[in-house]
């Protein structure tokens, strides 16, 4: 009987290392070539990586470069695992898009450090850029009225 138990027991360690080593293989190879430029995404991420509302995603040193030339820039900076921004996205992604808005996306669960830079303190936040200096910010789940107001007054999009 104990014989059968240490068996079964190290079958199962094994088919759960097993498996552990599939999903952590299918991870990496869904991650290759990723807008984000890291192997080591987290999952809520790599689950991301082909939806079409989490496109134009921009790197932390090229928002800074485009921020600092001065040039019109409006950034949504969201969590994959944030339960608010998986309701706003839908809303303000097509918004956007329809308003002819480019709107750059940053992802602070990767990109930990843009939380400071940004003074975000809560996800998600949409902030509006003129001249490399901020002009308008706006936070949390909204009515879409809210965010095509924010879209008009500050990216001044009709």
């Amino acid at each position: 009987m104990k014989k059968n138990m240490l068996i079964f027991g190290g079958g199962l360690v094994l088919l759960l290392v097993i498996l552990a080593v599939v999903v952590n293989y299918q991870g990496s190879k869904k991650s290759e070539g990723n807008p984000y430029g890291k192997n080591n995404l987290k999952q809520s991420t790599i689950d991301l990586l082909d939806d079409p509302l989490y496109q134009n995603i921009i790197q932390p040193d090229d928002l800074e470069k485009q921020i600092k030339s001065g040039e019109s820039t409006t950034v949504y900076f969201f969590s994959p695992e944030c339960s608010h921004c998986k309701r706003t996205t839908p809303i303000v992604v097509p918004l956007a898009k329809d308003m002819g808005v480019d709107l750059l996306k940053m992802n602070v669960l990767e990109f930990q450090s843009q939380w400071q830079k940004y003074k975000i303190e809560g996800t998600p936040t949409i902030i509006h850029f003129e001249d490399g200096e901020e002009t308008a910010r706006i936070v949390g789940e909204n009515p879409e009225s809210a965010y095509k107001d924010f879209f008009q007054k500050q990216a001044g999009k009709d």
